[in-house]
């Protein structure tokens, strides 16, 4: 006679299982014939039936491998072992849960900083006052992420003084001080940041007849925060002058500004001679606000098409990374010179 009552054996069918467990019927019957991960009887039908303690056992597996692990790895774990894995999963992800709220208040902090800054800019352009202006601009690309001044701070200011400008609120001037105002912060932030032993160097300019030079000057800046060494040429460059730049300079890519004019007839051409003069290994990248107007022959080209910075910062970690995948170390004792 027993002593005490023990607990009575449920046994389940397949649907139940899958149920209870998150896997699929096919990715069990899988796991069973791999890994013999449990091993289920068949009822009087023939057909497989799981006791309580195979699917908890399944549970776990399953759980564990959703953080990245191959079934292979863990088939073999004893349901305690399971366990723990489980638990410091769920431990990591509610850590990474908690840093990923931060990030985002703190994003929206920032953000609230920069329209602050945004709103004192404008004021101060409207009175013409040049060096509260810089000194306010200034102190903001201190205070935000450089990826916050240049995309919250300095692209809305121009396009908010040329929208205001266009609706007669401003007077060309108005934009004049800030276009000459923001220029010395940027060209300042491309000679401080940019990073003369860096092995990653990008020749930035906007094309011949593309007098429109800011897209320009943000895009080097932000190569220049971001680690590349920046050679900037400004507007207006044919294209013999920026393939010598690019050779002189040994760069890993050409950044070009398109804005305007949106229909030029002599730009595809000015373009073609350009890919055709580089070197095949180097990437043309292109943005700026007419740059859709001419897709048909950046197409043509192979240029990489970029709808703002921050496509264009993917690719520049992109390119970073390919660059790193090619490159040889050379070996010991060996000069590169004798090779």
């Amino acid at each position: 006679m027993r002593t005490r009552a023990e607990p009575a054996q449920h046994w389940h069918p397949m649907r139940v299982v899958t149920r209870r467990t998150g896997l699929s019927a096919d990715l069990l019957r899988a796991w069973e014939r791999r890994y013999e991960v449990v091993k289920p009887s068949r009822s009087d039908g023939g057909h497989r039936i799981y006791s309580d303690a195979d699917i908890e056992r399944l549970r776990l597996l399953y759980r564990a491998t959703l953080a990245g692990r191959g079934i292979g790895q863990v088939a073999e774990l004893p349901n305690a072992a399971l366990a723990e894995l489980v638990r410091q999963d769920a431990a990591a992800d509610s850590r990474a849960e908690r840093a990923s709220e931060a990030a985002q208040r703190s994003a929206v902090d920032e953000r609230r900083v920069a329209d602050t800054y945004l709103g004192e800019s404008l004021r101060l352009a409207e009175r013409l006052d040049a060096t509260a202006l810089e000194s306010t601009l200034r102190r903001a690309a201190v205070v935000l992420s450089a990826a916050m001044f240049h995309d919250a701070l300095a692209v809305p200011l121009l396009e908010r003084t040329g929208t205001r400008w266009r609706e007669g609120t401003l007077r060309p001037v108005h934009g004049h001080l800030v276009s000459v105002v923001l220029r010395r912060v940027l060209e300042s932030q491309i000679r401080n940041a940019s990073a003369s032993l860096a092995t990653a160097r990008l020749v930035v300019a906007t094309p011949a007849g593309q007098v429109h030079e800011f897209g320009a000057l943000l895009v080097a800046a932000t190569a220049a925060v971001e680690g590349w060494c920046v050679t900037y040429l400004g507007p207006d460059l044919p294209a013999e002058d920026i393939v010598e730049a690019a050779a002189l300079t040994h760069a890993r890519a050409v950044a070009l500004s398109i804005v305007y004019p949106t229909r030029d007839p002599a730009l595809p051409d000015e373009l073609r001679r350009l890919r055709t003069a580089l070197p095949n290994h180097l990437t043309i990248v292109v943005g700026g606000a007419a740059s859709s107007a001419y897709s048909e022959v950046l197409g043509d080209i192979g240029a990489v098409q970029v709808d703002d910075l921050v496509q264009f910062r993917a690719q520049l970690k992109l390119l970073g990374r390919a660059r790193r995948r090619h490159t040889v170390t050379p070996r010991a004792g060996r000069s590169p010179a004798r090779r």
